[in-house]
C-alpha cells in the first residue's frame, strides 16, 4: 500500500509569518496537532504542532499573537513522497520520533500521513504500532 492510498489529502497550511497565536486556533477549529509551514509559493519550510507553541512560546513567557510561527517552528524535516510504501513510512516517522509527515511531490506539500492513518490500515498495522512504542518510550525515557 502507498502513502498515497492513506493520507490525508486537504491539508491546512500555514504561512511563517502568521502568528503562533492564529496557528494555535487553525490546528483548534481543524482538530490538528501539526500544521505544515508553506511559503507562498507552496513550498514547505517547516512544521509548527500544538508542542511547538506551548514549549517554544507560551512556557518561554511569550504573547502567541506577537510572535510568528517562523520562530518556533521546527525546520528539520522528515518528509514522505506519495508514492512510497506505508511501512516505509512508519518506520521513518519511527527513526525520526513523529507522530505526523508531510506527503511531499515536487517540493509542495500534497497530504499529511499519521500513525493514526496506518494503523488503520491492516497492512501497516505492526509497523504504526512499533513506530508508536518506540516514539512512545522515547518519550518516557527523556521525563526520566
Amino acid at each position: 500500500m502507498q502513502v498515497r492510498d492513506l493520507m490525508t489529502a486537504s491539508v491546512v497550511t500555514i504561512t511563517p509569518q502568521e502568528s503562533a497565536a492564529l496557528a494555535a486556533r487553525l490546528l483548534t477549529r481543524h482538530n490538528l496537532g501539526a500544521l505544515p509551514v508553506c511559503t507562498y509559493d507552496g513550498a514547505l519550510v517547516g512544521i509548527v504542532t500544538d508542542r511547538d507553541i506551548v514549549t517554544r512560546c507560551i512556557a518561554a513567557d511569550q504573547d502567541p499573537s506577537r510572535v510568528s510561527v517562523e520562530d518556533i517552528m521546527s525546520r528539520e524535516l522528515t518528509v514522505v513522497a506519495p508514492g512510497e510504501d506505508a511501512k516505509q513510512a512508519a518506520k521513518r516517522m519511527a527513526r525520526a520520533q513523529i507522530r505526523r509527515l508531510p506527503v511531499v511531490e515536487e517540493g509542495q506539500v500534497r497530504g499529511m500521513i499519521s500513525l493514526g492513518d496506518l494503523a488503520l490500515a491492516h497492512r501497516c498495522e505492526m509497523e504504526a504500532a512499533s513506530a508508536l512504542s518506540e516514539i512512545s518510550g522515547n518519550v518516557a525515557r527523556r521525563k526520566l
